[in-house]
């Protein structure tokens, strides 16, 4: 079998390509289609572990949830996930094959191009359809040498294009139009058509505007798409919507604050607790101090633990935390943030950063090394204290060693995890613990909370359902079928 395939490219990041592919993937999956995401290549913390032992984008996992599929990891092949302002770990059909500066990634985006080809004819030889997502914007001209996100994989693997454009940030019809204008004609050439994402109001006010960019571009529009109001109620895959998603809840509700120091990583481990109806989730940015009243203080994953330890110390976190402490309140800490309360950290092969030995926050009585294979792993078990179930999952870099009470136990005997004598402080390496019902709400009681029963997993179908709904009524999808055809390699490496 060989799918067609259609790439969703944007004029710009987070003009909403990742939330498009996946309402399409649900609206033809329920067409009778198999479906099936890729992204050839993604930067982000954001994380997401497969069943064959790799890790992808969180948007590709939520895509797969879409089609209803498992993900794989060659629905992502490159992920790029930030470690400083300039460089970053490279993740290769999900194993980490190393880490490389921005400039030094350019020159070697070439190699990584025959991956990306071999994923993408896997995927293909599997299905009916292949929803291709690009990054970033095929208008960044300066990239466009040796480039396997956008243009150059979509000449590459011979895939149609279809060019979203956001009319919420402004300047639609400038981007629309000037993307036509900057890129190669070629590349213009493979733009099958485009959409207009998240309007807001009267849509028969922006015909004329839609008239314009079909005149001056040679495209046929596709569809208008208005602002999807429960967009924000699906996981997110880039921190710069932190703050846009923290709902404020004036009336007493339990206030739960998650740090966001500058390397966060699978922050989306608190979306059920946003969601939650009796919760007041805070997202506590660089420099503000951690509210007074909160309840429980998480401390998140980090893509590099010692470097947003001493960020953390920096915005004076650490003296507001023993506060906090004082105060009555919990901690809890996830993955890095698990590390980071521990006595020492040390990174002797510079997995992370230079190699160095740091003091951590010194909560709790055990020690981490970073070093050995990066842990990727689906696991389940239950907490030792209380015998609560969970589901979650592994994906760090480090032994941690101590001597406390563990956390959670796993079926097969394992253990993971930490608690004070008090209950107070506790961590674990185990992501995805609090989109567990089960343990939401355990959480939820010990901190004083009410009984709760919201059920994330079916809130997040009820959404993608939502999603494709809306895209049926204003998109023509149909004719989004019609073009995705079947792969057309050019036989040459991209431009």
């Amino acid at each position: 079998m060989t799918a067609r395939a259609i790439m969703v490219q944007g004029t710009g990041s987070d003009v909403g390509k990742s939330m498009l592919v996946a309402g399409l993937a649900r609206v033809f999956t329920r067409r009778g289609l198999r479906v099936l995401p890729f992204k050839p290549q993604n930067m982000s913390n954001n994380a997401a572990v497969t069943a064959d032992g790799g890790e992808i984008g969180r948007a590709q996992a939520l895509q797969a949830r879409a089609a209803r599929v498992t993900p794989s990891v060659h629905m992502n092949p490159v992920l790029l996930k930030p470690q400083s302002d300039v460089g970053a770990q490279v993740v290769v059909q999900g194993k980490v094959v190393g880490n490389a500066r921005a400039r030094a990634y350019q020159q070697l985006k070439p190699s990584l191009l025959a991956a990306v080809l071999d994923s993408f004819a896997r995927l293909a030889a599997d299905c009916d359809l292949v929803l291709v997502e690009g990054a970033g914007s095929p208008a960044e001209v300066n990239l466009r040498a040796n480039d396997i996100a956008n243009m150059g994989f979509a000449r590459a693997a011979g895939v149609p294009v279809v060019l979203v454009g956001d009319i919420d940030r402004g300047g639609v019809i400038a981007s629309l139009v000037g993307t036509r204008d900057v890129i190669d004609p070629a590349d213009a050439a493979t733009i099958a058509g485009f959409i207009v994402n998240r309007f807001r109001g009267d849509p028969t006010l922006f015909d004329d505007g839609m008239d314009f960019i079909a005149r001056r571009t040679g495209w046929p529009s596709l569809g208008l798409v208005p602002f999807f109001a429960d967009a924000h109620r699906l996981p997110a895959e880039d921190a710069v919507v932190l703050q846009d998603r923290t709902v404020a809840r004036p009336d007493g509700r339990l206030r739960i604050a998650v740090l966001v120091y500058p390397r966060i990583a699978n922050f989306d481990d608190f979306d059920p607790l946003r969601l939650e109806p009796g919760v007041d989730l805070v997202f506590v940015g660089p420099d503000r101090p951690i509210p007074g009243d909160a309840a429980l203080v998480v401390l998140p994953g980090s893509k590099a633990t010692i470097a947003d330890l001493a960020a953390l110390r920096g915005f004076g976190w650490d003296i507001d935390l023993r506060a906090h402490l004082r105060r009555g309140g919990h901690v809890l800490g996830i993955c890095g943030g698990y590390q980071m309360l521990g006595r020492r950290i040390a990174d002797p092969q510079g997995i992370e950063g230079p190699p160095s030995t740091v003091e951590g926050l010194g909560l709790f009585d055990v020690e981490t090394v970073l070093e050995g294979d990066k842990v990727l792993v689906e696991v389940a078990g239950e907490t030792v204290a209380g015998g609560v179930p969970f589901r979650g999952y592994e994906m760090h870099v480090g032994r941690t060693t101590g001597a406390l009470s563990p956390l959670l136990s796993f079926g097969d005997g394992r253990t993971d995890g930490a608690v004070s004598a008090d209950g107070r402080v506790a961590g674990c390496y185990v992501h995805g613990l609090l989109a567990d019902d089960r343990q939401r709400r355990h959480w939820l009681e010990r901190l004083g909370g009410g009984a709760s029963s919201y059920d994330y997993e079916a809130d997040v179908e009820a959404t993608l359902d939502g999603l494709a709904d809306h895209l049926e009524r204003h998109l023509d999808c149909d004719r989004i079928l019609e073009l995705a055809r079947p792969p057309q390699p050019c036989g040459q490496p991209a431009r």
